[in-house]
């Protein structure tokens, strides 16, 4: 039996990478999805490559009504919702440290990566509890497991959601609503290919990947997982994926 039959999924930032992967391997596995994506011509392709019935939902997580109305739109079109998957978010470029970045790329991380998954949660545990019960899986970083130099925005938006996971974990455990987090390291999505050209940082991070690159099908299989029934005593984790880079 497929390990997601029956489960409605909204993922944020599915039109690429990570999220694309996600919401493939979800629909594969059972779920009807909502791929809920800023740009419409990629969450139209993503939905049409998961199929199942998969819907593309245009939505700004820094907005709150459109974000609210997107995860509406989703629960009336499939009925529940019993997945939010919070994984739209990255990083850019222009990340520095506390002394040298700009301040408008600290909000920036904030405000997609911090706040985007804070208002997913805000919007979207109601209608699992409603539901009866589902999973959250959060998207931080083992970057907000380890120190890097020189990402200090990016890290500070994603320790925030790693502290978020546990408490809404904490919060929420009564209503049968799990929340946990996946921590990637770099993953070869294409923004992270161009990301890494020519920062020494992650060059070096790159290195210490004892078992090779991961690929965003890795970090969709570890979404898989906590989606399903299989991780039903699993809440207030934050998982690594990142190829034993926090412990070399």
């Amino acid at each position: 039996m497929a390990r997601l039959a029956g489960k409605v999924a909204f993922i944020t930032g599915a039109g690429a990478g990570i999220g694309r992967a996600t919401a493939i391997g979800f629909a594969r596995e059972g779920a009807r999805v909502a791929v809920a994506e800023i740009n419409p011509t990629a969450g139209e392709e993503t939905a049409h490559l998961a199929g199942n019935g998969a819907v593309a939902i245009r939505t700004d997580v820094t907005d709150p009504d459109n974000l609210q109305a997107a995860i509406h739109r989703a629960v009336d079109h499939f009925g529940a919702l019993h997945v939010l998957h919070n994984n739209a978010g990255g990083s850019t470029p222009e990340d520095n440290t506390a002394v040298d970045a700009p301040i408008e790329e600290f909000w920036r991380a904030i405000r997609l990566d911090l706040f985007g998954t804070f208002l997913g949660c805000r919007f979207g545990i109601p209608e699992l509890i409603r539901a009866g019960g589902g999973s959250v899986i959060n998207m931080s970083s083992n970057l907000a497991l380890m120190g890097i130099a020189g990402r200090d925005c990016y890290t500070a938006a994603k320790g925030g959601i790693a502290a978020l996971t546990r408490s809404l974990a904490v919060e929420f455990a009564a209503q049968k609503v799990r929340v946990n987090a996946i921590a990637p390291s770099a993953t070869m999505t294409d923004r992270v290919r161009k990301l890494m050209a020519g920062n020494e940082a992650i060059d070096r991070l790159a290195r210490l990947h004892l078992l090779g690159l991961i690929e965003p099908a890795d970090i969709a299989n570890a979404a898989i997982y906590l989606a399903s029934d299989e991780s039903r005593m699993v809440t207030g984790q934050v998982l690594p994926v990142d190829s034993g880079v926090t412990i070399s």
